[in-house]
Formats: C-alpha cells, structure tokens, sequence
C-alpha cells in the first residue's frame, strides 16, 4: 500500500495555495492537509497538524518564513521543510539551507520538480534544489560580493532582507524578537561585511546583486527610511 505524504501549504497568496493545492492532490501519494497564510500561523499549524513536508515561501507578512522555518525546527529537528520562493538568487537558498530547509525550489520552476523534491525528502543525504538554483550554484567564482553576502549569518541576512523592504528598526525588532539595539548592532556588522558605508550603498549593493527591484525600492520605501549609524 502507497504511503500517503502529509503536506502543508504556507504562502500568503490565497491564490497560489489554491493552486498548487490542486497541483499536490493530483498526486495519488498526497494529501494536503493545512495551509497558511504567514509565519505565525505556520508554526501554529505544524504544531497541531505535524504534516511530513512543508512547501514554505519566505516572504510572509509579519514573521518571516526564515524566522517561522527556524521555529518549526525548533520545535521539530525532524521537519522537512522545502522553501518554495520567487527568489531566485542563490544567496537566498543558501540562507534557507542554513536555516534547515531540506531544499529550495523557485515559483519559476517546472512544477514537476516541486512534486519531484516531495518525492525524494526521504532519500536524498543533501539540500534538493531545482535545476536553475543548482546551476547558480554551481559556478565556481561568485566574486567578491556574492561571497561577502554568503558570510551573512541567518539572522543578519533576515535584518539586511527587512531593511531593504524599508522596515524601520522597531518593526524588525518586533518582527525577530529581538532588541532594537541587537538590530542597529546587526545592521553595522552588515554594512561592514558586505564593505559599504552607509544605506544609499548597501540600498546599490543590494539592487546589482538582483536581491531587490529597483521598482520595489522607489515604490515602497517610505521618505527618510535610511537609518544609518
């Protein structure tokens, strides 16, 4: 008798769960048994539920999906939890990986490897990646910048993404349980690692480096968001 995989669905696009809910049910080995919409319900309803595999965004309103990624594991050092993200730069699935996410798919990708990556959790020994995240990492010089990012640690790497979305300091605070102190502390050891001087550089670093949108930046960066030390 086929074992039936138990899986939950976190993504706060209702749209996109409904979607590949219907995708995962199409598997005969699957049943999606909880879905939510942001971090804290995440780790809500892997406690109540505890499903075999998450398929998880990392962008989520409120606590982020690295923040909720980090607590499900926590919890359970046992999870699997696969990050399923729009991102497609590497350092992003690095941090994941870092976190303790099984592996790292892009919304971008084949749906087959979605179902695919499911499939393989209980055999594979090493972070299942789909095919465009696993060349990206597969280039041997990075340069400079790439490597710099990759020294991040989990937690600076979640302040650095916060600050690019124009999170005040308090915000970032409440949002990763820290002190407001701990994330001025972070955001200079940041500027210092990734070598650049004040927000306007790290703001340039971060667009050339393909991990924000010019567009998000003019957008939705709030006038005198820049907190420099």
């Amino acid at each position: 008798m086929t074992r039936i995989i138990k899986i939950m669905l976190v993504d706060d696009h209702a749209i996109v769960r409904e979607g590949y809910h219907a995708l995962l049910q199409k598997q005969s080995d699957f049943e999606v048994i909880a879905e939510a919409g942001d971090g804290a319900e995440a780790y809500s309803q892997y406690k109540h539920h505890q499903p075999d595999v998450v398929i998880m965004d990392i962008s989520l309103p409120g606590q982020s999906g690295i923040k909720a990624l980090e607590r499900i594991r926590q919890f359970d050092t046992e999870a699997k939890i696969i990050v399923f993200s729009m991102h497609q730069n590497p350092s992003f699935a690095i941090q994941a990986i870092r976190a303790g996410a099984v592996g790292y798919i892009t919304k971008s990708s084949n749906p087959e490897e979605l179902i695919r990556a499911i499939h393989q959790i209980k055999q594979s020994t090493s972070p299942i990646l789909s095919s465009d995240i696993a060349q990206a990492l597969a280039i041997e010089n990075l340069g400079h910048d790439r490597a710099a990012l990759d020294e991040l640690t989990v937690r600076e790497f979640e302040i650095l993404r916060l600050l690019l979305d124009a999170k005040p300091s308090q915000d970032i605070a409440d949002i990763l349980n820290i002190s407001p102190k701990t994330v001025a502390n972070s955001h200079y050891i940041i500027k210092k690692k990734l070598g650049v001087s004040n927000d306007i550089e790290l703001t340039r670093l971060a667009i050339k480096m393909n991990l924000v949108n010019v567009l998000d930046i003019v957008d939705e960066a709030p006038e005198g968001y820049v907190d420099d030390q």
